[in-house]
């Protein structure tokens, strides 16, 4: 029976040319991982398996990491998130408790001396106060301005400008003594002072103390009203606290 033959042909003809096709993908493109195409798999999408990169294409190259990589499952992620927020707001707190802008307070203390000065017109006289200035913050503070005018009855009587105190340190406090002349002019009042027949001259002296002061680079303005005695009759006023 040689009619079958024609047959066999006939079915094996495709089969050959699929097999020499495919013999001739591999040639061109070896499988991935193998330079001379003997070991079965992909091939590669960058060096198409033989090992070398193609010149000029440096930056397109691809990195193939296996599924079973310990670097793509990190260990303790969430450990080291909150750790690291923890450590960020500790931080923040920190700064904000130090740079936190405090108070700085101006309290007069006492009265340290008058010296009186009688003229034929007016009764001068010379008043030196005793004052501390506190530092509550965690830097230092300079002293811009100083300034204090002296009130009788309502009436400006003495200002006294002071520009060259020294800056007070973080979490410090510290004294000044603060000198006005107050020379007083009215009539009635010069009157009183210079009365013989009285016995007492007492004068309510009001103090009006501004001071502008500079830090964390912003500026700020204190403000304080004292009340205080003295006597304008004679050098007989003794230091006393200022309350």
């Amino acid at each position: 029976m040689v009619t079958p033959a024609k047959n066999h042909k006939t079915t094996e003809g495709p089969e050959l040319t699929n097999g020499t096709e495919k013999v001739k993908t591999l040639r061109h493109f070896p499988p991935y991982g193998s330079v001379n195409g003997s070991s079965s798999g992909d091939s590669c999408p960058t060096c198409r398996g033989t090992g070398r990169i193609p010149r000029g294409h440096e930056d397109q190259l691809v990195a193939v990491i296996p599924c079973n990589d310990v670097r793509l499952k990190p260990r303790r992620t969430k450990l080291y998130v909150c750790v690291s927020m923890a450590v960020c707001l500790l931080v923040c707190c920190l700064i904000l408790f130090f740079l936190f802008p405090r108070s700085v307070t101006l309290t007069p203390v006492s009265v340290l001396s008058v010296m009186v000065y009688f003229t034929p017109d007016t009764v001068e006289m010379e008043v030196i106060n005793l004052i501390n200035i506190s530092n509550e913050n965690f830097v230092p503070v300079q002293i811009v301005e100083f300034s204090v005018q002296g009130l009788v009855s309502d009436a400006v009587v003495g200002k006294t400008k002071i520009s060259n105190m020294t800056a007070l340190q973080s979490r410090s406090q510290k004294s000044y003594t603060i000198k006005i002349y107050l020379p007083i002019t009215d009539k009635g009042l010069n009157s009183y002072c210079k009365s013989s027949t009285i016995k007492i001259h007492t004068l309510f002296l009001e103090l009006q103390m501004t001071m502008n002061i500079s830090y964390l680079s912003h500026t700020e303005q204190l403000s304080l009203d004292t009340f205080e005695y003295i006597d304008c009759g004679t050098n007989s006023t003794i230091p006393h606290p200022v309350r």
